[in-house]
């Protein structure tokens, strides 16, 4: 992702800060591999927030290919035995998937590249009992290279936190 889904990245990260204090907030952290820290080769996490009782893990789907991908190998490695397992202890996970408009249909609905991210998120929330699992919209259409980002997406990510926060209190499963 460019210089645009940072900016996104990075307003997403301040404003669940100040929602939501009590977790410890990060950009682009790589998790898994090496049992949660930074670095070591693992996969890396648009928003990560941290507290005693919740580890939050937000996916920022901008144009990706197959977001599918991304909860699949997020919840392969919260899965028994799964190197992000361990960083758990007594928490609950909560995985969001934010998809930008990219995903939607002109016609309506939304792609089935989306429908395969959320079936799979669904899917493993099913089968991880301390962890859950919410897809949330952005609605922005992420510029091409070289555009500019769209009237209102800062307010758009704002609303989008607001989800996040209501997803995240509401979501104890543990």
């Amino acid at each position: 992702m460019g210089e645009h889904a940072r900016q996104i990245q990075d307003r997403l990260a301040e404003r669940l800060a100040a929602a939501l204090p009590d977790a410890e907030w990060t950009v682009e952290r790589s998790v898994g591999a090496d049992g949660g820290g930074g670095g070591g080769g693992g996969t890396p996490v648009d928003v990560v927030g941290e507290s005693e009782e919740r580890l939050v893990l937000v996916e920022l789907e901008w144009r990706r290919a197959d977001p599918a991908n991304n909860t699949a190998t997020l919840f392969r490695h919260l899965a028994e035995g799964g190197a992000l397992r361990r960083t758990l202890e007594d928490r609950d996970a909560v995985v969001v998937q934010l998809f930008t408009s990219y995903y939607d249909l002109a016609s309506g609905g939304v792609s089935s590249k989306r429908k395969d991210a959320t079936f799979v998120g669904a899917a493993a929330e099913e089968y991880l009992e301390t962890v859950a699992y919410q897809p949330i919209d952005l609605p922005i259409d992420p510029p091409k290279g070289g555009g500019t980002l769209p009237d209102g997406w800062s307010g758009a990510v704002d609303a989008a936190v607001e989800s996040i926060v209501s997803a995240v209190g509401g979501s104890g499963r543990g």
